[in-house]
Parts: structure tokens; sequence; C-alpha cells
């Protein structure tokens, strides 16, 4: 078997090995490095190797959630500090530290990187810690919480025609259904669209399920590079094509129901360059789904977040590697041939990455 030829880069690399936390409302019982350690074990053990294996480190978090400098450090001590490993941290979701590690793994002096983030929302303010993203001249000094944020991006949509409150309904009522078979879900439930439809807005036009829940999770992959991944799956989920892009800070000069830098992301990926079975999107708010489906041009014949996505569970600085997880999931069950993967990071999907996945068909 060999695997299927890389849209972008000249290597072949797969994720190999997929773990997470379960997400809840609030982890008290540990900290983050209580919290990663099981998840660390879980994916070497799944990829039947040791720290030993491993040549590259890289993860994925942010201080202000945990309100410390340096956390990464300190979550190193899930993995063991000695001997010690090349390691790298982005202040970033773990997507893009997935990203550097494929990068590393492209220059072909390293083989296996292991990639993971981490975050618990519950430890502070998240509309206080969310702010701290936005402009700090014109848009931070103003505070405003990403739910009103949201809501203009909603407004927007539903102004130009582009989708309505009864889709909005549909996408949360999909998402947490399908979250009843995801056991690290955290909100999962069967209710009708018409019954979601009653329920008070939070910031119109925005109702409670059209919003993500805050949750407290870790994630951890290995990649690996070449004919070593057969070592540690039998359908390894080749990465294909990968690209991030990014959008001006000013929302004033952003066009809010369109989203450029996904378009962008997933034409350079390759995303067109053949059907998508599944698609794993981290569009937190419901109106956000119907933007990032569009721009990356997804049709009826693709699957989305059957996982239930991050309507049912949304663990910042984890989010998009769990996306990457699950879709990469989908290829190794044999459900599907070929995957997209997209997380976002910064306010009303600023900043965008996209991964194809594929598995031998």
């Amino acid at each position: 078997m060999s695997a299927p030829k890389p849209v972008v880069g000249t290597r072949p690399v797969a994720v190999a090995a997929f773990a997470q936390s379960p997400s809840l409302r609030r982890v008290d019982q540990a900290n983050e490095v209580e919290m990663l350690m099981p998840v660390i074990s879980e994916v070497f053990a799944k990829a039947k190797m040791t720290k030993d294996d491993i040549d590259f480190i890289c993860s994925g978090s942010t201080d202000y959630l945990i309100g410390g400098p340096f956390s990464f450090v300190m979550a190193l001590d899930a993995i063991g500090v000695w001997p010690p490993k090349s390691e790298s941290h982005v202040e970033m979701d773990a997507a893009w530290a997935l990203y550097e590690a494929w990068v590393q793994l492209q220059e072909g002096h390293i083989d296996t990187a292991l990639v993971y983030g981490f975050g618990k929302s519950s430890l502070g303010d998240l509309s206080r810690v969310l702010a701290m993203q936005l402009d700090p001249y014109t848009m931070g000094p103003l505070w405003p919480d990403q739910i009103s944020l949201a809501a203009l991006q909603a407004r927007a949509l539903l102004d130009r025609g582009l989708s309505s409150e009864v889709e909005f309904a549909e996408i949360a009522a999909r998402s947490r259904k399908d979250a009843l078979k995801n056991p690290n879900a955290q909100v999962r439930n069967e209710i009708p669209v018409a019954e979601l439809l009653e329920e008070d807005y939070l910031v119109e036009p925005l109702r409670r399920h059209t919003v993500p829940p805050i949750s407290d999770a870790a994630a951890a992959i290995i990649l690996v590079a070449g004919d070593r991944a057969y070592d540690v799956v039998d359908r390894p989920a080749w990465i294909t094509g990968i690209d991030h892009r990014i959008e001006t800070h000013a929302f004033g000069a952003r066009d809010l129901a369109t989203s450029p830098s996904t378009a962008k992301a997933a034409e350079v990926a390759g995303v067109g360059h053949g059907p998508v079975d599944v698609a794993e999107l981290l569009a937190p708010f419901a109106p956000q789904e119907v933007i990032v489906r569009q721009a990356i041009g997804l049709g009826e014949e693709t699957t989305i977040n059957p996982s239930g996505g991050p309507l049912a569970a949304n663990p910042l600085m984890a989010g998009g590697l769990i996306r990457i997880g699950e879709a990469a999931a989908r290829i190794w069950d044999g459900s599907s041939t070929r995957a997209v993967a997209h997380a976002s990071q910064g306010p009303l999907l600023q900043q965008n990455l996209v991964c194809v996945l594929e598995g031998e068909s």
C-alpha cells in the first residue's frame, strides 16, 4: 500500500493516533497537568510508543485561560521533562501546533511528533479573556463579549438572506443529536427544532442552542512520516493538504457574512480536488457553520460534524486539534476515504486552518 499523493508538501505524513479527555463544564479535581496525563498515556498506548519514540513535541494553549505565565512549560510535566526532547509551543489552538509539527516533518529531520492542546475555560471569565484578542485601541477597551460579537455575524447572514434562524436551530439540533454517540461530548440531547426556536434570545438573533458550551478538556495526536505510519495503524489518515490564513483585526473592514481566509486555506489545501465524505468544522456558533461550509465549498453529500462538533463541546486551544482527530477517526474506521478538518481562532472566524485527510481507497 502507498499513501495518497500529497497536494501540499512532498513527504507523506499521517495522523496515526488520537486521544482526548471528556469535555466537561468544569474540571475541579485536576489541574492542567493532571488533565493531560491520561490523554498523553492513552495516545502513546494507541500508537504503541513511548516518549523515547517521539522526535518532536509541540503544544497549543494560552496563559490567559490559566491566569499565569508559561503554562505550557508546566504542562510538559505530563510528558516528562527528562531526558529532554525538541519541543515547541504556539499560543494558539493546537491545530496550529500540528501545522508546525507537520512542517518539521516535511524538513525530513524527524519522523514522529507528538502534538497536544489543553484549555480550562472554567478558571476565569471567558468573556473578559476573549476580549483581550481584540484590537487594543478600538475594540478591546469596550470589552464586548463573544456572544454579542457573534450576534453581529449572525445578523449579517440574516440581513443578506443567506441563512435563517430555523437553519441555526437545525444545525444545533443535528449537532447535539449526533453527540449522543460521542462519549466525550458535553452537551448531548435530542430536542425538536420547533422547541429550540421557543427559547429566549441571549443576544438577538442568538438563542442558547446557537452558542457553544464552556468546556474543559485536553487532546493529543501523534504524527508519523512515511511507511512507519503502518506500524501504528492499519489505515493511516494521510495529510494530503493543509494551510492556514488570517484576516484583519478590524471588523469594519471585513464582510462578516463570508470567510475569505477559510476559502483560501481550503483552496491551497486542495479540498476541491475530490469529494469530501466527512467534515469536522470548528465553527463555535451555529451561524458560523453556514459561513465555513460555504467557504470550503461543502455540499449536501458531506456529513458535517458527526462527533457533534463545537456546539456539543468547545474546549479552547484543543477544539481544532479535536476536529482533526475526529476526522482522522473516520478514516481509520473505514467510514470515510476523504475528510476535511477545520480549525478557527480569534474573533468572528479571524484565523482559519483547513486540513485534508485521506485513506487508501
